[in-house]
């Protein structure tokens, strides 16, 4: 190897090294942002009455008002057809919606996806609750309720009273949900 391809190599690679030490130690001296505590005052505020004042297309195109699901126990479930965890739960909280359970909590999906892709996905799939079409927005959404890696599927609880109750990251634990759903 020739002596001035190896000096032009370690300049780089230190160059990367600071870079890299640089990188991490503004990241670590960043104030973080505290994660979504399950509990919130009293009313219906932040991300939960962000999520009410949506008015979002169904797979269908016909818009729906989320304001109408105020006063009502929700499980709130951002997906998307092309995350296997979406979709391998989906048929669990079908289930759930039609069962017992669906009877106190409306279950809804928002899918983060193109509005073509969500028909399609809908009418292959049978899904027993309502599924809305957000886009990249309903990343921004889940977001707001505290999912800061725009991680999917992400689900959350919301209580009768408009406050998150437990929001879960990751393909549902179903005996997790129902032991949560017990405490509504």
């Amino acid at each position: 190897m020739n002596p001035k391809h190896l000096k032009a190599y370690i300049v780089v690679g230190l160059l990367f090294a600071a870079s890299g030490a640089y990188v991490g130690y503004q990241k670590q001296n960043t104030p973080q942002t505290p994660p979504l505590t399950t509990t919130q005052p009293a009313g219906v505020t932040g991300p939960v009455q962000e999520l009410y004042k949506q008015t979002l297309p169904d797979a269908k195109g016909v818009s729906t008002a989320l304001a109408q699901y105020k006063g009502k126990a929700m499980l709130v479930n951002f997906w998307a057809p092309w995350c296997g965890p979406c979709v391998q739960e989906m048929p669990e909280l079908s289930a759930l919606a039609a069962g017992e359970e669906g009877k106190k909590l409306q279950v809804i999906g928002i899918g983060i996806d193109s509005p073509t892709n969500i028909a399609e996905f809908s009418d292959k799939f049978k899904i027993s609750y309502p599924v809305f079409v957000a886009g990249m927005s309903g990343t921004e959404l889940s977001r707001q309720f505290g999912n800061s890696g725009g991680g999917l599927p992400y689900t959350v609880l919301i209580g009768a009273d408009g406050q998150v109750k437990k929001t879960y990251l990751g393909r549902l634990k179903f005996d997790e949900l129902r032991k949560d759903l017990a405490t509504l």
